[in-house]
This record gives C-alpha cells, structure tokens and sequence, in this order.
C-alpha cells in the first residue's frame, strides 16, 4: 500500500505504465514484483492493497512456524518451460542460486502462462515472470553472485534489443 501511494503520487506509477505500453523492457526486482500484480495483502488493517495491474493475481504473506520467516538467503529457482525460453534466464541453469529476502510473495492466483521459475519455501511460490517486454524476479540478482551477474546481463541484451 505504502509503495503503491508513493509511486502514485511521484508519477512514477504512470511512467512505468506507459513505458510498458511502449514495449520499453522492464524488471521488476522483489517489490517491484509484486507490485506488477493486481494486489497485495501487505496492508496494517488486512485488506488489499491496489497494485500496478500489469499481470492478474496476488501476493500474499508467506506464513509458517516451520521456517523462519522473511525468507531471507540463498534459494533455488526452477526454471518451467517458459523459463527456459526466457532470454532473462540464458545460461542460467536449472535450480540455480539466488538470494531472497522477502515476507510475501505471488500466490496461486497467478496466471501460470507468465511463470518463468518457482521456488519451494513455505510454499511453492513463482519467484519469475515473463511476458513481452516485462520481466519480474522475487529475489534479488544484484545480490546474487555470477547468477544474478547473467541475469543483469542478459535483461541489458534485452534492453539494446538482442532478445
């Protein structure tokens, strides 16, 4: 909600809407994940807070007296079909480590045609998103060694049109 009401009130919410109708390539990185989707369940009083509405679903408080949570560290992606064809995920290889740090995540409300990767923590969540020119990862590849060194490096390809 807090992210939401300031990217709306700097105009940023509306920059980043129109340059995705604008084919610009965009990633969103944790939060900015989360905030492609149409709502969150991170608000004081328990409701849903709007988010930008690019992809339809959720994300919703990962919830566990097993793990500790935020999951915080280094975690698997595994890539689906789609990943695998995902320019962002060229020569990244099957159950990867990346570094997480997050309390939410996407929920199964998702449309799984956008999946790119699911990670299995608490539950299993998707931890990527493609769909045209839009890009999203639940953890955080500047953090995340050689791995999150190729992703970087493969979203600028994207970015100077070499999909």
């Amino acid at each position: 909600g807090d992210a939401m009401s300031f990217l709306r009130e700097g105009g940023e919410a509306e920059a980043v809407l129109s340059a995705i109708d604008h084919e610009v390539p965009f990633l969103g990185i944790c939060l900015g994940l989360q905030l492609l989707f149409e709502r969150g369940d991170e608000t004081d009083d328990g409701s849903w807070a709007e988010g930008l509405g690019v992809f339809s679903g959720s994300a919703t408080r990962l919830e566990s007296s097993r793990l500790k949570v935020p999951h915080v560290g280094w975690d698997q992606i595994h890539l689906t079909p789609r990943g695998r064809a995902c320019h962002l995920f060229r020569g990244v290889p099957e159950g990867a480590n990346v570094y997480f740090t997050h309390s939410f995540a996407l929920d199964n409300d998702v449309e799984q045609g956008v999946v790119a990767a699911r990670t299995h923590y608490v539950r299993s969540f998707a931890s990527a998103v493609w769909d045209g020119n839009v890009f999203g990862v639940q953890f955080h590849p500047e953090k995340s060694s050689a791995v999150g060194a190729q992703i970087l490096s493969n979203f600028v390809d994207v970015v100077r049109g070499g999909r």
